[in-house]
C-alpha cells in the first residue's frame, strides 16, 4: 500500500505554542510510520514551505491550539491549498474558538449552560452590578483562547477588576460566567455524519487547584482522571447526547470534545474543543482508548475521516 504523505502541523504563534509542540512530539511518536510519510511543519516558520510542497502532500494532522491554529485560520490556507486535514472546517473551528458565539449557539440549540454577560476592553467595570446579576463566585475568562489561559475564578467583588484585566491580556472580549460548583466532565465525539460518543471522563483537580487550570491540564500526577466516569447510566447517555448536539450545533466535523458540570442532576455545558490536546496527560486519547482505539488507531481514524470528507466534498 502506498504511503500517505503527511504533514504534522505543531507550535504555531499562539500562547499554547509550547504545548503544541509537546503533542506534536507525542503525536509524531505515535504515527505508523508504515503508513505514513512524516514531514514536520512548524507554522512559525514553515509556511512558505507548506505552500511551495502543497501538491505533495496527501493530508495534514493539525496539531495546534489557540489563535492562528485552532481558530480556522490554518484551516483556511488548507482549503486553499487543497489540502486535506482532520476535524473541523473553518466555520466550526472559528465558532468553537470564540466562547460567545459558542454560548450563544449552545442556546439556540436549548443546551444548558451557565448563565453570562459580556465584557468590552474599555468599557467601565462595575463590579456591582455583575456581582447582582450573576452573584459570587464567578468565572471570567477571555472569549478567545484555550487552556484556561487568562482565566479566574472571582469569589470577591473586590478582584473583579483585576481578573478582567487578566483575561484582556488575551484579547479585546471577556466571558464572565456564573460558577457553578459540580463535578467537571468531558465527553469526546468522532465521525462526520454519524457521531460516536467516546466514554466519558469525570476531571478531579487535586486540591491545590480550583479547577481545570492550564498546571492542572499539564503537569502529569496534578488531576485524576477517571475514565468511564462515575456518573449513572441516565445522565452518563445525556452527556454524551449533549457532546453530540453541541459539536452539530457549532459546525464541528470530525471530532470534538465538549467540557460539562454536572451539578445536583443537572448538566451544564461550558465550552467544546475542535482540536482536543493530544500529550500523556491528554483526555481524548483516553477516552479512545476505553473504547477500545489506541492512540496510534485515533490518529489513523481521524486522518482517514479528513480524507474521506474531503473526496466527498470534491
Amino acid at each position: 500500500m502506498k504511503k500517505i504523505n503527511l504533514a504534522l502541523l505543531s507550535g504555531g504563534i499562539s500562547s499554547e505554542r509550547e504545548v503544541s509542540l509537546n503533542s506534536g512530539n507525542q503525536v509524531y511518536e505515535a504515527l505508523d510510520k508504515e503508513k505514513y510519510n512524516i514531514t514536520r511543519l512548524d507554522p512559525k516558520t514553515d509556511l512558505p514551505r507548506l505552500v511551495a510542497e502543497a501538491d505533495h502532500i496527501d493530508a495534514a494532522l493539525i496539531i495546534l491550539h489557540g489563535p492562528y491554529g485552532e481558530d480556522g485560520t490554518i484551516q483556511g490556507l488548507l482549503e486553499l491549498l487543497d489540502i486535506p486535514y482532520q476535524g473541523s472546517g473553518v466555520i466550526g473551528s472559528s465558532i468553537a474558538m470564540n466562547k460567545l458565539a459558542t454560548k450563544q449557539l449552545f442556546e439556540n440549540a436549548g443546551l444548558p449552560t451557565p448563565p453570562y454577560l459580556v465584557m468590552d476592553c474599555g468599557d467601565t467595570i462595575d463590579p456591582t452590578d455583575i456581582v447582582e446579576r450573576l452573584g459570587l463566585p464567578i468565572v471570567i475568562k477571555p472569549v478567545e483562547a484555550g487552556s484556561s489561559v487568562g482565566m479566574s475564578i472571582v469569589k470577591k467583588e473586590s478582584t473583579i477588576v483585576e481578573a478582567a484585566h487578566k483575561a484582556f491580556e488575551h484579547g479585546d472580549t471577556a466571558l464572565v460566567e456564573a460558577y457553578i460548583k459540580g463535578t467537571e466532565l468531558t465527553a469526546g465525539v468522532v465521525g462526520n455524519k454519524n457521531l460516536e460518543a467516546f466514554p466519558l471522563i469525570e476531571i478531579i483537580p487535586n486540591e491545590a487547584h480550583e479547577f481545570f487550570d492550564y498546571e492542572a491540564k499539564y503537569t502529569p500526577g496534578v488531576t485524576q482522571e477517571i475514565c468511564p466516569a462515575r456518573v449513572d447510566p441516565l445522565l452518563t447517555e445525556k452527556a454524551k447526547t449533549y457532546a453530540k448536539m453541541a459539536h452539530r450545533a457549532l459546525f464541528c466535523e470530525g471530532y470534538s470534545r465538549t467540557d460539562m458540570i454536572l451539578s445536583k442532576g443537572e448538566i451544564y455545558l461550558l465550552e467544546t474543543n475542535t482540536i482536543p490536546g493530544m500529550t500523556a496527560t491528554s483526555l481524548l486519547p483516553q477516552a479512545a482508548e476505553a473504547a477500545g482505539l489506541s492512540f496510534t488507531q485515533l490518529l489513523d481514524r481521524l486522518i482517514e475521516l479528513g480524507m474521506e470528507r474531503h473526496k466527498n466534498r470534491k
